[in-house]
């Protein structure tokens, strides 16, 4: 799931308040660059933009009025509390950067599922261990070694 098809809509209102209409209706502004093209600005399913972002090395293959463009994210704006996509730079890309995208992606994925899925082993896990060799006192035997450091709450000074 590293190559992602998505389909792109054309902008033609710019600013805050065009932006704002554009989120309103469940989609992202973003904008396609690179590789000596003119900028395209486009928007985007939210929905569908969002789980995809959620892949290592990831490649969109957005179809935009009939032609298909390969392109990765190169910045990705979110709102810092409610943690929602606000903008997307789009980079255009080769089919062979495509492809080593892709196989380092799917490789970062393996990788993490590998350590999500490795147990611990019992070395990290020992506590440190106490000496026994230092006395311990049985309920109700009180001797000298076993109650240092403790106060003796019976021997309180004599009143004045």
């Amino acid at each position: 799931m590293a190559q992602v098809s998505i389909t792109a809509e054309h902008r033609s209102d710019f600013g805050k308040g065009a932006a704002r209409r554009t989120r309103r209706a469940g989609r992202v502004p973003a904008v396609i660059y690179g590789q000596g093209q003119e900028l395209q600005h486009v928007s985007l399913p939210d929905h569908e933009l969002t789980l995809a972002l959620r892949h290592a090395g990831l490649v969109l293959e957005v179809t935009l009025d009939g032609k298909k463009h390969l392109v990765a994210p190169r910045d990705v704006q979110r709102d810092p509390v409610k943690r929602v996509l606000e903008h997307v730079d789009l980079v255009l890309i080769t089919k062979a950067e495509a492809a080593e995208r892709i196989e380092e992606g799917l490789a970062a994925e393996a990788a993490h599922e590998a350590a999500m899925n490795e147990k611990p082993s019992n070395e990290e896990m020992d506590l440190e261990r106490h000496d026994d060799s230092a006395p311990v006192a049985e309920v109700g035997e009180e001797t000298p070694e076993a109650c240092s450091g403790l106060i003796d709450r019976r021997r309180r000074p004599a009143p004045l």
